[in-house]
């Protein structure tokens, strides 16, 4: 059996003690304990006398004294009631040990798998075909990385798709600049800049001339009617772009079980459109197929429905535009198809901007009215300002390639490792410049709720001061540094430990909780929870440290401590590895 979290052995003796006082509990009744807000008041709080006192029409303050007076938590905590019933926890010194002793030996480090694990597919990144990564596409891929990787560890089955955009009117245009305007050589040196200066320069040319637009738009039909030279060329920007989409994606440690791209499900299109239309889910409107509202509930919440002139008007979504072309409604539709029937999923998350709202409202009803049972979530975010507080462009106007974004941030590291760690050889500067800006750009990302705005400012974001990534490899390095200065081998076992100080304590309390922190990440989606946990960690590592002297202290006292080291050290690179982020043995 696995280690239960401090949290969890509470609940569990609360309900063992509402039975042991006679109290009938209603039907799904939890005991919830929640972590205190103030440590003044203890550990953990439960407010379960308070809810079910209403309900058995009781005082809650008697009702909490029942409880207490039944609860069995001796060797655990001492209890307090307070307020109008809330019974709060503190826990004791020597159960402070016995969980550090358990985490220890606990390879997980107090984080349980799942007790029925779930097919989780997740959708992110999906950049555009013949186009390099943009600034825009850091939220997608480090969140759906981040989320990835934690619910693995959670042990769900994750099956992560790079869904790019590899099929659609770009490629008239890319398809007549290959044909016009290719250069040869500049398409062997950087393909993805020689395919974007190829879509930019017919882009130009569509807005002068309106034969060209035309043109473009023949090379496009002609690409989906199966024309064998067409399909050559998109094969090839298809290859390239994925050459080039895989360095970034390298250099960032991400991966993905599959790229199944808009163009896997070009096949199913007509057939699904063709089955909507016959079982009455979308009908003809001005020379388009389109779904309308299901005509379910308030208008109000209806993503098929807009107030216009104070009055409810459709909104439909098209499936099949007029000139008979299909578009990426259709497909995402096709593609929760596949993923249903081949993936077997129980949840679809798209890690995609906040924009898209609608769309994914749309097609979350559709497939639902479709009989889809997963739980299909779009999990949103906001936009990358600059310092302006405007959205983060260059001065030419562009959003910045991704690209140029991480390699400015690791010169940006670069710089401050010159300024704190100017002992380093070349080599080793280069290599931790590498983990330290990209670990800045992920944690900057990770560290804020998705759903918000943040400024990009590379100069706070590569600080070794303040919420940042490097504040947290450097607490990690600090900490493997004080094992290098021992003199002598230690062994760190469980036996005898003591945790008495206050800053002992207090590391041991923000340990304890990985195990029950994690898991909260996944009830809405936000690894910030884990960022911020983190920043606790590093916190009250270093008050530890500066209170509780580790190398000059003795015997149990000083092994107790250098385990509460050795644990920070195994939490700190356990949760940023778990947010895609590497960790320096030294700085």
């Amino acid at each position: 059996m696995e280690a239960m979290t401090f949290q969890q052995v509470i609940e569990s003796r609360l309900l063992e003690a509402f039975a042991a006082a006679g109290i009938e509990l209603p039907e799904g009744f939890k005991a919830q304990v929640v972590q205190s807000a103030d440590l003044r008041f203890g550990d953990y709080q439960a407010n379960s006398a308070m809810a079910l006192a209403k309900r058995l029409r009781m005082n809650p303050s008697e009702l909490a004294t029942q409880v207490v007076e039944a609860l069995q938590v001796e060797d655990l905590a001492t209890t307090e009631i307070a307020g109008p019933g809330f019974i709060n926890f503190r826990i004791k010194p020597e159960a402070w040990a016995g969980k550090v002793a358990e985490l220890l030996g606990d390879e997980r480090l107090g984080v349980e798998k799942v007790e029925n694990p779930e097919n989780i597919v997740v959708d992110f990144s999906a950049p555009n075909v013949a186009k390099p990564m943009h600034v825009g596409h850091i939220r997608s891929t480090i969140i759906g990385d981040s989320l990835s990787r934690i619910s693995r560890f959670l042990g769900h089955n994750v099956i992560t798709d790079n869904h790019i955009g590899d099929w659609g009117t770009q490629f008239g245009m890319v398809i007549y600049g290959w044909k016009n305007l290719l250069d040869e050589a500049a398409l062997e040196a950087d393909p993805l800049q020689e395919l974007l200066r190829l879509y930019r320069g017919v882009n130009a040319l569509c807005k002068e001339d309106e034969a060209v637009k035309d043109q473009c738009r023949e090379e496009l039909v002609k690409l989906q009617s199966g024309d064998q030279e067409n399909y050559a060329i998109w094969e090839k920007c298809v290859e390239v772009s994925k050459l080039g989409l895989d360095k970034i994606y390298d250099r960032l440690e991400v991966t993905f079980d599959h790229w199944l791209g808009e163009s896997y499900y070009n096949d199913a299109l007509a057939p699904l459109v063709e089955t909507m239309e016959k079982e009455g889910m979308a009908r003809e409107s001005d020379g388009a197929l389109c779904v309308f509202s299901g005509g379910e509930g308030d208008p109000g919440n209806d993503p098929f429905k807009e107030k216009r002139d104070g009055e409810w008007s459709d909104l439909p979504m098209i499936i099949r535009k007029r000139d008979g072309g299909f578009n990426y409604a259709t497909t995402d539709i096709a593609t929760v198809d596949y993923r249903l029937q081949e993936w077997n999923a129980d949840k679809i998350w798209y890690v995609v901007d906040a924009r898209q709202g609608l769309h994914f409202k749309q097609l979350f009803d559709v497939s639902k009215r479709r009989g889809c049972k997963a739980e299909l979530k779009h999990v949103s975010f906001g936009t990358i300002l600059g310092k302006d507080g405007k959205p983060l462009k260059t001065r030419d106007g562009d959003l910045p390639q991704l690209e140029d974004v991480l390699s400015d941030a690791i010169k940006q590291s670069r710089i401050v490792l010159e300024e704190k760690s100017g002992h380093l050889e070349e080599e080793e500067k280069e290599k931790l410049a590498e983990v330290i800006g990209l670990g800045a750009v992920k944690f900057t990302e990770l560290s804020h709720h998705r759903a918000s705005d943040y400024i990009f400012d590379l100069e706070k974001m590569v600080a070794l001061q303040g919420d940042t990534a490097p504040y947290l490899q450097y607490s990690y390095v600090r900490v493997r540094s004080i094992f290098r200065k021992l003199e002598e081998e230690v062994v760190l076992d469980s036996e005898g430990l003591t945790i008495t100080e206050d800053g002992e304590i207090h590391l041991s309390r923000i340990l304890s909780r990985f195990g029950e922190v994690l898991p909260s990440v996944l009830d809405d989606l936000r690894p910030n929870i884990l960022a911020n946990y983190l920043l606790d960690l590093a916190k009250a590592f270093h008050s530890f440290f500066e209170a509780c002297p580790v190398l000059k202290s003795e015997g149990e006292v000083r092994k107790s401590r250098l385990v509460l080291c050795e644990l920070t050290a195994r939490v700190l690179e356990k949760g940023l590895g778990l947010l895609g982020i590497n960790v320096p043995e030294r700085m």
